[in-house]
């Protein structure tokens, strides 16, 4: 084969021959003659290389946005109903009986476990019922949260009488409200024993974190508590007086909320993280974004507790789900972690910030150890993104410096997350979910 038609085949092999010593011959750049428009055959390959590029990011986009076309066609907006914590309040009355309110959503426990639509829908699927089905759900719905809600004295548990005090009460004209059937309170109420010492509440794990108020009509006493998922409240003393938690249990307390808003409950964060996470090959640039997320959401945390600042959830939700989608975008258009990154997670933790007040200010903070609640959530949220990343460096960690790893992972994964964070943006903006 002569020199000019063995440097036309180095010419014609794909895009990956080229850079492979033992494919093209080395000469091929110093002597391949220009083509017939005049471009050198280097500048050729690198236009031939950005347009193959630009042509792999567009069509990796039109997947992207058919997954999340089939997405939104097939998911359903989240319930009315969902929500972080319950509302349960206590009164131990002057004559010797208890009763305890839970805010929960009795509508759905009186359908059962298949119900999926909004409050709206199950409201008119229980209107829908004959007299005796709505009996059958109602009591369905009793013991449900028999099964759910316990009351203990001095560790006996109780059989409390349950009802749902709000059935049929009608709603005031121009109060706007969850459509029900049933009310959104169970009750469970009944006789404090002879003799009895404490008192322990406590939710199986199929309920949220309760926020517990007792009130002691006796004696004006009562007490706070945060209870996690399955669990009983501290032992409250019968006949004392007014109870406000030391330093250590509200320590203990905030710094597993805060853990627990990010894992397993702040799926909008952890994608957030992971999306940090898969751009970053290296150590030092993830740790530079994490500290200036860290940073950002830490200032509008404490700022929005002090009511220094404040947006509308539903602004800030909606911006959360932007700033992921953000995230994976960027993620699938370029392989290189460039500075502006770090400002950008910066604004970007301003807004998350925003959104862990939100929990915050709904479960609320202890007056006499406000200052501590504040700063041992804001370190259990801390916890909570470095074991996200940890979690991710066990995963794929290994894989990272693979010549396959962005193809294998980084693409796939970024886009998924794109999927997820539009939908919560659509969600979120448009359906008010």
């Amino acid at each position: 084969m002569s020199p000019r038609a063995e440097r036309f085949t180095a010419w014609a092999l794909p895009n990956e021959a080229w850079g492979s010593r033992q494919v093209v011959p080395h000469e091929v750049a110093a002597y391949a003659w220009p083509k017939r428009d005049g471009t050198p055959p280097q500048q050729a390959v690198r236009a031939k290389s950005l347009a193959g590029s630009l042509s792999m990011n567009l069509k990796l986009l039109r997947e992207v946005g058919l997954i999340f076309l089939l997405v939104v066609s097939c998911a359903t907006p989240s319930p009315a109903h969902d929500m972080d914590f319950i509302e349960v309040l206590v009164v131990l009355k002057a004559d010797e009986s208890y009763q305890v309110d839970l805010r929960i959503d009795v509508d759905a426990l009186a359908v059962g476990p298949a119900a999926e639509h909004d409050a709206a829908e199950i409201a008119r699927a229980l209107r829908a019922m004959s007299p005796e089905d709505l009996d059958a759900a109602i009591e369905r719905a009793r013991r449900t949260v028999g099964r759910r809600a316990w009351v203990r004295f001095d560790g006996v548990k109780q059989s409390p009488d349950i009802s749902f005090p709000f059935h049929g009460v009608a709603v005031s004209p121009g109060v706007e409200t969850v459509p029900t059937v049933l009310g959104s309170t169970a009750r469970l109420s009944g006789s404090i024993p002879d003799g009895s010492i404490e008192l322990t509440i406590g939710t199986s794990a199929v309920f949220p974190t309760v926020h517990l108020t007792i009130t002691e009509e006796a004696t004006g006493g009562g007490a706070k508590h945060i209870v996690s998922r399955g669990g009983y409240c501290p032992p409250y003393r019968l006949n004392s007086p007014p109870q406000t938690p030391d330093w250590l249990q509200v320590t203990a307390r905030y710094l597993i909320l805060g853990f627990q808003h990010i894992v397993p409950r702040g799926l909008d964060h952890i994608l957030f993280v992971v999306g940090l996470f898969l751009l970053s090959t290296k150590v030092r640039p993830l740790l530079w974004q994490i500290t200036a997320f860290t940073i950002a959401h830490s200032v509008t945390l404490a700022l929005s507790m002090y009511d220094v600042v404040s947006l509308p959830s539903r602004l800030v939700e909606s911006l959360i789900a932007l700033s992921i989608v953000f995230v994976g975008v960027e993620n699938l258009m370029t392989t290189q972690l460039k500075p502006r990154r770090v400002v950008l997670v910066f604004g970007f933790g301003l807004l998350h910030g925003l959104g862990f007040a939100s929990v915050l200010r709904e479960l609320g903070l202890p007056s006499s150890e406000f200052v501590t609640a504040l700063i041992t959530f804001n370190i259990g949220v801390e916890l909570g993104q470095l074991t996200v990343v940890l979690l991710c460096l066990l995963t794929v960690g290994w894989f990272r410096q693979n010549a396959r790893y962005r193809k294998v992972v980084v693409i796939p994964a970024s886009a998924m997350i794109c999927v997820v964070a539009l939908y919560w943006l659509v969600q979120r903006a448009l359906l008010g979910g």
